[in-house]
């Protein structure tokens, strides 16, 4: 039987019945045949479910599908898609509430699946026909005007195929100017696990920012709360039968989920909802391959692409196919997504011998640094934070600044003067996200390597964010997995400016201490900054009061390397220690939660 949607629950003698509706052939100057109208109804009656047609211009039925008592999901039927073509197919459904009104998901899905025409038919309980509405062709133009009858045989003769030929034929004159989409439009979905409450409006402000940074129109945001996912589908089942009705309303592109889907997930996802589906990760990507701009930046995008790509072709073939362009499928690697397998792996060695390269030509510039004694400031913190913008303030380097995620991919490099007159060199890496993928963070090995060989990492926040103190975690947790924590670390609260309390900064002085507070668009406190770069690299140091649990041994290994110890006292949980500690190692217990207290030399 060739019956699709919800068939769950039907004897084989009523699905034989609908499934007869094959044989049936509809005249084509007709927009509908009284005989299948009735059967419709009657059969809509019987199984309290509404049932869809669908009628190509021959007047043949191409697909029967079957959906619940309210609604059914409308199947995307490919005969012709041009611009500024209607699809060749009319689609031909019931309501069983007995009103043939079309709703606005009718018009909707006739509008962005380009029927023909899209035909209700108004279903009473006794199974007869209640009445019949319908709208054609305007759907590529205006607004569609739409018809209701109380009957078939109250419905005047439209010669439904003469209307829909001059129809196209208006469009082909330029008489009626398609609505075509320039602009991709998304719905955002954020499955809401063990987190917060107050978290989860950090993630959706965050998601609607990537989003927007890559160029999406958000039509609208959807939360929902589960104790886990689901393993095929990510989402409920009911909750992907409600975003299928909703792409068909808001006529969306695509559907973005916060977290990282499974290839199945997606798959699965996307045959769900009849729309494209992309990931947190995919997302990111795109934004990566829009702001790519070295042949080094170029190589990690096309990596991680590929190296994201390559399961979902080998756990669905050819699911890529129907993505079809646009947010997450641009960039130096889109090319590639559909070539077969051993090409992917082949060209993904390639580019990992292109980055090996440019690896060793890193180090080599980097031992040359470390021979001229030339010490290496980089900036790091959260994206949008003002790491470009102190670039620039501090060295004059015309760099890219935007209010966007991502602004800056590449690694760029200028030579900075501090006031004693030593020359370091300052780099502006990439930004920091909240539940940045490991895999991406692999992918960007070669600029963030940089980081290992930085003599002072300056850790940039955006002060005046909301979610300031959640932004630096999330740094924190990064710098954490790439070892970064031993590094001497000095924090910047940036946009000072914009800060509305005085009490906000010096929270922020004393609690993530050694800090400064700056303006990098104004030129405040920048002075100050490099006074206490040029006191670390100097070799300052603190007095403090540190408790070791018993079996970090690697933390103690740490202090007896790098501080001076001055007491030790053995406790039940953990030994106390009073050390003189540089900047760097004092960060590193900071960062570890067991410095008690600190006190200058």
């Amino acid at each position: 039987m060739r019956i699709t949607g919800n068939i769950n629950g039907l004897n084989k003698t009523i699905l034989q019945e609908i499934n007869n509706l094959y044989n049936d052939q509809i005249q084509e100057d007709v927009i509908i045949e009284e005989e299948l109208a009735k059967k419709l109804a009657n059969l809509t009656a019987r199984i309290g479910r509404e049932i869809a047609v669908y009628v190509n211009r021959r007047g043949q039925i191409l697909a029967i599908g079957i959906g619940d008592d309210h609604t059914v999901a409308l199947e995307e039927i490919n005969l012709r898609r041009g611009e500024d073509r209607l699809s060749g197919v009319r689609c031909i459904h019931t309501h069983p509430s007995g009103n043939g009104m079309l709703s606005d998901v009718d018009i909707a899905a006739s509008q962005l699946l380009k029927f023909d025409a899209m035909v209700a038919i108004g279903v009473d309980v006794d199974g007869n026909v209640a009445s019949i509405g319908f709208a054609w062709g305007e759907v590529l133009g205006s607004e569609p005007k739409i018809y209701l009858y109380p009957d078939i045989s109250s419905i005047p003769n439209h010669h439904f195929s003469q209307c829909i030929q001059q129809y196209e034929k208006n469009i082909a004159d330029g008489g009626i100017k398609s609505t075509a989409i320039q602009q991709e439009k998304a719905i955002l979905v954020s499955v809401q696990l063990k987190e917060r409450k107050d978290l989860w409006d950090i993630r959706m402000s965050e998601l609607e920012e990537l989003a927007h940074t890559a160029g999406l129109v958000v039509l609208q945001k959807v939360i929902q709360r589960k104790v886990k996912p689901e393993a095929g589908t990510f989402i409920g089942r009911g909750k992907m039968a409600e975003l299928r009705l909703l792409a068909q309303v808001e006529k969306a592109d695509v559907i973005v989920f916060d977290q990282d889907l499974s290839p199945s997930q997606q798959f699965n996802l996307e045959n769900g909802t009849g729309c494209k589906i992309i990931d947190r990760s995919m997302l990111i990507l795109d934004i990566f391959a829009q702001r790519a701009r070295s042949n080094e930046g170029k190589l990690q995008v096309e990596l991680a692409q590929l190296r994201y790509m390559l399961p979902r072709l080998m756990g669905q073939g050819t699911v890529l196919s129907r993505l079809g362009g646009g947010i997450g499928t641009r960039g130096p690697g889109e090319t590639k997504l559909e070539t077969d397998r051993r090409h992917i792996r082949r060209k993904i060695n390639e580019l990992e011998n292109q980055l090996e390269n440019v690896m060793r030509t890193r180090s080599l510039h980097r031992k040359q640094r470390k021979e001229n004694e030339v010490p290496i400031i980089a900036l790091i913190g959260y994206t949008n934070a003002g790491k470009s913008s102190l670039m620039k303030s501090l060295t004059g380097a015309d760099v890219f600044i935007e209010n966007q995620l991502f602004a800056t991919l590449d690694t760029i490099s200028r030579q900075l003067v501090l006031p004693k007159g030593k020359k370091v060199l300052l780099s502006d890496t990439v930004g920091f996200i909240g539940n940045l993928p490991h895999h991406l963070i692999a992918a960007f090995r070669a600029t963030l390597e940089e980081l290992q060989e930085a003599d002072v990492l300056l850790h940039v926040i955006d002060g005046s964010n909301p979610y300031a103190e959640e932004q630096i975690e999330a740094s924190i947790r990064v710098l954490r997995e790439l070892n970064l924590l031993d590094k001497s670390l000095l924090t910047v609260i940036n946009k000072m400016d914009q800060i509305e309390y005085p009490e906000t900064i010096e929270r922020f002085l004393l609690q993530y201490d050694p800090a400064v507070a700056i303006s990098a668009k104004m030129k405040i406190g920048l002075e100050q900054l490099l006074e206490k770069i040029e006191t670390i690299l100097d070799g300052e140091k603190y007095m403090a009061s540190i408790k070791i649990p018993f079996a970090d041994g690697k933390s103690l290994a740490i202090l007896k390397r790098e501080g001076q110890i001055i007491e030790e006292q053995y406790k039940e949980d953990g030994m106390m220690i009073k050390a003189v500690l540089p900047v760097a190692v004092w960060n590193y217990f900071l960062k570890e939660g067991y410095l008690l207290k600190k006190e200058n030399i």
